[in-house]
C-alpha cells in the first residue's frame, strides 16, 4: 500500500480528533461567539483589529476544521482509488465527508442565526460519525498490508446485539454529554455520584434532570461494557481481535467516568473536559469498528452457507 496514503490517513485520523476537542474547547470557553455573527470572516473581516481569547479559539477551530475537510476530502478520493474494491470504503469515504460537512454547516447556521441547545448538542455527535468514517477507513488501508485475523471472524447473535446495541446507545449518551454542556447544566449538581450526596432525591429542575441524565445514562455504558467484557474473557478468548476490543473499550469508559467525575471535583477543569471528550471519541472509534467487525462476520456467514448448499450439491 503507498506509504503516503498511510501517512495521509494517520494526519487525517489525528486532524479529526483535533476538530472534536476543538469544538468542545470552544463551547466549554464560551467562544462560539468569539467571532460575532460573521462566517467564515471575523467580525466581517479577514484580520480582525481587537484580538480576544475567544476569537483566537473560534477562529482556530474554524481554520483547523477547514483545513481538515481538505484532508478527509484528498482521504476520501484516494482511498476511493486505492482500495475501492474493498467493500466498506466508498461507504465510509462519503459518510466521513458528507458528515464533516454537515458540522460545518449547522456551525455556520449556529453562528449567523443561532440555534437552541438541543440542536447544538448535535454538532459533537455528527463530528463523531466523521471521526469514526475517517478512523475505520485508515484501518482499511492499514489492513490491504497485513490481514487482521478479523477478516475470517464469525460473531454469534448474542455478540452482535451487544456491538450493535452499545454503539447506538452510547451515541445517543454522547448526544446528552453535549446538551449538558451547552445547556450550562455541566455545574448545576455539585456532588458525584448524586446530585447531592448528603441529601439524595430526584433532580429538582430541567437543568439538574439533564445532568442526572446524562451520569445515569453512562453508568449504563459502563456497566453493560463491563458484563460484555466480562463475556468476552469467558467466551472469546480464541477471538483475539475482538477480545482485545472489549478489554480497550473497559478501559476506556473506565477513563471516562473517572473524567466525568473530576469535572465536577474540579469544578470544570479545562483540560480534564477536554480529556473527558478524548475519551469518548476514541471509545466510539472502537466500538464502530467492532460494528465492522459484525458487518464482516453476516459476509462470511453467507459465504460459509453458499459453500456448505455447494458441498451438499456435489454429495
Amino acid at each position: 500500500m503507498n506509504r503516503s496514503l498511510k501517512w495521509l490517513a494517520v494526519i487525517t485520523t489525528i486532524g479529526m480528533l483535533f476538530v472534536l476537542i476543538g469544538g468542545a474547547l470552544v463551547t466549554k470557553t464560551a467562544s462560539g461567539m468569539g467571532c460575532g455573527r460573521s462566517w467564515p470572516l471575523c467580525h466581517g473581516q479577514l484580520v480582525p483589529e481587537e484580538i480576544t481569547p475567544e476569537l483566537v479559539i473560534e477562529l482556530a477551530h474554524r481554520l483547523v476544521s477547514g483545513s481538515v475537510g481538505l484532508l478527509v476530502l484528498a482521504l476520501s478520493i484516494m482511498s476511493w482509488r486505492a482500495i475501492g474494491h474493498i467493500r466498506e470504503t466508498k461507504f465510509l469515504s462519503i459518510l466521513s465527508f458528507f458528515f464533516l460537512m454537515l458540522q460545518a454547516l449547522i456551525g455556520a447556521a449556529a453562528v449567523k442565526w443561532g440555534q437552541s441547545d438541543f440542536v447544538l448538542a448535535l454538532h459533537f455527535g455528527i463530528s463523531l460519525i466523521s471521526f469514526a468514517a475517517v478512523f475505520l477507513l485508515t484501518l482499511l488501508i492499514f489492513e490491504v498490508d497485513k490481514k487482521f485475523e478479523a477478516e475470517k471472524m464469525i460473531i454469534d447473535r448474542r455478540m452482535r446485539f451487544h456491538i450493535v446495541g452499545l454503539t447506538v446507545y452510547t451515541y445517543l449518551v454522547v448526544y446528552t454529554g453535549a446538551l449538558v454542556r451547552h445547556t450550562n447544566a455541566s455545574l448545576v449538581c455539585k456532588d458525584w455520584p448524586l446530585c447531592t450526596n448528603s441529601a439524595p432525591g430526584l433532580p429538582g429542575n430541567m437543568y439538574e434532570w439533564v445532568q442526572m441524565g446524562h451520569r445515569a445514562a453512562a453508568g449504563i455504558i459502563f456497566l453493560w461494557i463491563a458484563y460484555v467484557t466480562w463475556i468476552a474473557l469467558k467466551h472469546y478468548r480464541h477471538e483475539k481481535v475482538l477480545l482485545w476490543n472489549w478489554i480497550v473499550s473497559m478501559i476506556l469508559v473506565t477513563l471516562q467516568v473517572l473524567a466525568g467525575a473530576l469535572i465536577i471535583y474540579s469544578r470544570l477543569n479545562l483540560y480534564i473536559a477536554l480529556a473527558h471528550a478524548f475519551f469518548i471519541a476514541c471509545l466510539f472509534g472502537v466500538l464502530s469498528y467492532m460494528v465492522l467487525l459484525v458487518s464482516r462476520s453476516k459476509k462470511n456467514e453467507v459465504n460459509l452457507a453458499d459453500m456448505s448448499q455447494e458441498h451438499k450439491h456435489q454429495l
